[in-house]
């Protein structure tokens, strides 16, 4: 079985390993050890305040099979982005060149640099390796985020984004952060990129073009890249999508990649999910459909995907004994849910 839980010290190496298994381009989860074991520290830290607003708090999850111990993927939610450290985007707009007198009417795609995500909740650093790919498991290390941002939805923004990785190669070069380097930079996309995930984000302040930049100035190869997701990544893109998230122009500044946005609400799986008390009982829960689920709890969280079944007429849910011991649940306890498929 597969569980999610917050991440704890003794899992380090474990994230260490993802991080160097991420590649380039995964700007959330850069090589470097201090770095990753604050980002433990705060996410320890998060889970343990009491909030009735959100703040700077960094949620960091990872899947451990029950079986082996492995940690075999990792997720994250961030409370809000950009009120310390400056969120950068580049905003895709047009503006219109016209001469009445001249009869000429040219409409320009512009990219713009903008702060216009501060303050929202993002979702984030979600790799799951290739031994665990398999299954609900790629979808449940997504989904279940909907799901506590839902039963805890006071610790997070009604807006949340996911930044998706944008078009680069093997050897981390990405079009669009070339013409960026030849003209602005001096700076390889892997470099960029890293100081990025550091925290190190003066540069871009100092060196980023001050005005919009008109896309037709760009190389025919940046200009291609706007908005295209890397090929590793549309799976995730497309899952957001069917959950509702879409793209108001806004791509990342270093690879161009999308980023999509819902409202926590309008977000299917959280708006279609319930919770209910539980009734532990093994032969009634595997007459039922398979759900992604949660307990309530913040500090003692667990999440996992299995048989459940939905007592409509007495308001409670049946989950096997196995279930409820991962999810650290006892009879009347209550849990969050949802299916994983929608129904048409």
């Amino acid at each position: 079985m597969k569980i999610i839980r917050p991440i704890q010290r003794d899992d380090f190496a474990s994230l260490l390993d993802i991080a160097h298994e991420s590649g380039i381009g995964f700007t959330s989860l850069p090589v470097n050890e201090d770095l990753l074991r604050s980002k433990i520290e705060l996410s320890q830290q998060s889970f343990a305040k009491k909030l009735s607003a959100p703040c700077d708090e960094s949620y960091l999850f990872v899947m451990e099979d029950t079986e082996s111990k492995e940690v075999v993927g990792t997720s994250a939610i961030a409370s809000t982005v950009g009120l310390d450290d400056a969120f950068y985007h580049y905003h895709l707009s047009k503006v219109v060149h016209a001469s009445r007198e001249l009869n000429i009417y040219n409409t320009v795609d512009i990219l713009t640099l903008c702060n216009d995500y501060t303050g929202v909740s993002e979702i984030c650093t979600l790799f799951l390796r290739q031994s665990a790919r398999a299954g609900q498991n790629g979808r449940l290390l997504s989904k279940f985020r909907f799901l506590f941002m839902m039963e805890h939805a006071q610790r997070f923004s009604e807006t949340v984004i996911a930044e998706m990785r944008g078009i680069s190669d093997e050897q981390g070069k990405s079009p669009f952060w070339q013409w960026l380097e030849e003209h602005f930079f001096s700076m390889d996309f892997p470099t960029a990129d890293y100081l990025t995930g550091i925290g190190q984000k003066q540069f871009i302040a100092e060196l980023m073009p001050k005005y919009p930049i008109y896309v037709s100035l760009l190389s025919k190869q940046a200009q291609a890249v706007i908005g295209k997701v890397h090929e590793k990544t549309r799976p995730a893109l497309q899952m957001l999508e069917q959950e509702g998230f879409i793209c108001r122009g806004y791509v990342d500044i270093f690879d161009a990649g999308p980023t999509v946005e819902a409202n926590l609400k309008h977000i299917r799986t959280a708006q279609i999910s319930l919770k209910m008390p539980v009734e532990i009982n093994d032969r009634m829960a595997e007459q039922g459909r398979e759900h992604f689920v949660i307990n309530t709890k913040i500090e003692g969280f667990r999440a996992l995907c299995c048989r459940l079944n939905h007592d409509q007429d007495a308001d409670i849910v049946h989950i096997s004994k196995q279930a409820a011991d991962a999810l650290g649940v006892d009879y009347g306890d209550s849990i969050r849910f949802a299916p994983t498929t929608f129904r048409t």
